[in-house]
């Protein structure tokens, strides 16, 4: 996980309990949302490993595809949109939209992104174009499972605030990654 620095400490505490202003599209910073590995779990069982507690989640069969989709990282995303403009950043494209709103109480029609390259490789950086050109020089968070060294460059090489938070495959968007985006939205937001 990288992000640029911004002027003033992120706040260390819990924020479930603070107030939060939503404030207009473009006064949010962008967030990227990947779906498999951030919304889509894979990667190990998810009925229980010892010693750990199940995946919380349903499977659901999407465009002839098993998915398990995870009730905790739709449950974070709908806490952080109002602080963030949620996007699509994912291979779904469009069939983000047609899915995952009714399936998970997800906000309907949101904004994605297409892209020109196939999405069939193991990294990210087939992503970076698409992203760049929507963001325009917004500042953005972009949630993923497989960030690679181009978009660590990237990310340190945009003028605007950038953030890019990883997550496990098997875990998804968990309450770790979504307090980091948290604090650093609030953050952009004190700063202004």
């Amino acid at each position: 996980m990288r992000a640029k620095e911004q002027p003033g400490p992120i706040e260390a505490r819990s924020t479930p309990s603070a107030p939060v202003v939503e404030l207009a599209d473009e006064a949010r910073p962008l967030l990227m949302v990947d779906i498999d590995g951030v919304i889509s779990l894979f990667g190990t069982p998810l009925t229980g490993v010892a010693g750990e507690r199940p995946r919380e989640g349903t499977f659901h069969s999407i465009d002839g595809m098993p998915h398990f989709l995870s009730s905790i990282a739709a449950a974070h995303l709908l806490a952080l949109a109002p602080l963030f403009e949620l996007v699509w950043a994912s291979g779904w494209e469009e069939r983000a939209n047609e899915h995952l709103p009714h399936l998970l109480g997800l906000p309907a029609a949101l904004p994605f992104l297409r892209f020109a390259r196939s999405p069939g490789r193991a990294n990210a950086h087939w992503k970076l174009e698409a992203i760049d050109t929507y963001a325009a020089g917004r500042p953005l968070a972009w949630i993923d499972d497989a960030f690679n060294d181009a978009c660590h460059a990237w990310a340190e090489e945009r003028a605007a605030a950038t953030l890019l938070v990883r997550t496990e495959p098997e875990q998804g968007l968990t309450t770790r990654e979504a307090q980091e985006l948290t604090r650093w939205a609030q953050a952009l937001q004190a700063g202004r």
